[in-house]
């Protein structure tokens, strides 16, 4: 099976994602769905061009859908694996204007304290393809 790894830079965010998480009917399809309690936060990461054309490959890859309510917009997931120790999934969220460079990391801990992240940091993520 092959494998996409994508590589950014640890950025900090403004907080949408950490709301996002914490929504009860986010959480439940998280744990239902991807098979994880999800920490309140996401961790962003900043991509570089060449890496902004890797997320692109996520179009056509199979994903993990959460389904709004009245309201919100849908995101998908993909399950990953961080700095090939920590399960987690990206989350693309599929709101209009979303930054092509970024994307959002959602696990079971917070992943800035267990691997003593600051900003501009580099990390990669690996997808199963």
């Amino acid at each position: 099976m092959d494998t996409l790894i994508i590589r950014g830079k640890v950025s900090k965010g403004i907080g949408e994602g950490e709301k996002f998480v914490r929504l009860p009917w986010v959480k439940k399809q998280i744990i239902e769905k991807i098979g994880f309690e999800p920490f309140h936060g996401t961790l962003n990461v900043r991509l570089a061009p060449e890496d902004v054309k890797l997320k692109k490959k996520l179009k056509k890859m199979p994903s993990i859908s959460i389904t709004p309510i009245t309201g919100f917009y849908p995101g998908k997931c993909f399950k990953a694996m961080l700095m090939n120790s920590q399960e987690c999934a990206i989350v693309v969220p599929q709101v209009p204007r979303y930054p092509p460079n970024l994307i959002e990391i959602v696990a079971s801990t917070n992943l800035r304290t267990k691997f003593k992240l600051k900003d501009g940091d580099t990390v990669e993520v690996k997808i199963p393809a």
